[in-house]
């Protein structure tokens, strides 16, 4: 049995552990989410916060595929057609602020391509995290990353019951995918470090929220601690 040193409690809470039942998710480290010229660089948020789990991110990793843990990516985008992207979602990503310059909206042409697009430089996983081939890669058309994929499938056909959870933003994509896992029996964990959001309020905030009611969603632990369990 190995626990790994968590808040609330130690996780998971069974001690089970293992490389064959655990997933690493690293979620939607795209270049629209957190390089020059994507979508939140258009939006007028500071890159560098999401771009600050890059390196913690990668030495998890890094270790993850040392020790044979399950690995896998998620892509949030749409279809070139635009037929799965609800109205209200793609309104919202193209309304100004007031006295704000005009911003292109999801759909819309930048810098990268295409804005959160399939197939567009902008929607691709940045380099510095690409997935290995025979890593499974979610591509997914909302905030979770269960809603209208395969996810759920693929980790219950591996025998998956742990997953840890990485990637941007703490606040939507990550805290979302981390509610849907808990309702579907998922023993979860978050790391700090290797998140992030827009807003650090919006990451302490979201962090917090994990740890009320003994855990409600799962537990909170940093990638050192988690690396350091794995050496022992």
């Amino acid at each position: 049995m190995l626990f790994i040193e968590a808040d609330p409690y130690p996780w998971p809470y069974n001690g089970e552990f293992y490389p064959s039942n655990t997933a690493l998710m690293v979620i939607d480290m795209q270049t629209d989410f957190c390089g020059p010229g994507g979508y939140i660089d258009l939006l007028g948020y500071d890159i560098g916060l999401t771009r600050a789990c890059i390196a913690p991110i990668a030495r998890v990793l890094r270790a993850f595929r040392e020790n044979q843990f399950h690995v896998f990516h998620t892509r949030e985008g749409h279809r070139p057609d635009l037929s799965d992207l609800p109205k209200n979602k793609r309104w919202r990503s193209r309304r100004m602020q007031r006295g704000a310059q005009p911003q292109a909206g999801i759909g819309d042409n930048g810098p990268c391509g295409r804005v959160l697009i399939r197939g567009e430089p902008g929607w691709n996983i940045i380099p510095e995290l690409a997935p290995l081939p025979g890593e499974p890669i979610i591509d997914k058309p909302g905030k979770g990353s269960f809603c209208a994929t395969d996810l759920d499938l693929l980790l219950r056909q591996l025998g998956v019951a742990n997953i840890i959870l990485t990637g941007i933003t703490t606040d939507v994509c990550v805290h979302t995918t981390m509610r849907e896992a808990n309702d579907r029996g998922y023993e979860c964990l978050i790391l700090s470090d290797c998140c992030a959001a827009t807003d650090p309020g919006n990451h302490a905030s979201a962090l917090k929220m994990v740890t009320m009611q003994n855990g409600v969603f799962g537990a909170v632990s940093s990638s050192s601690v988690l690396l350091h369990a794995l050496e022992k």
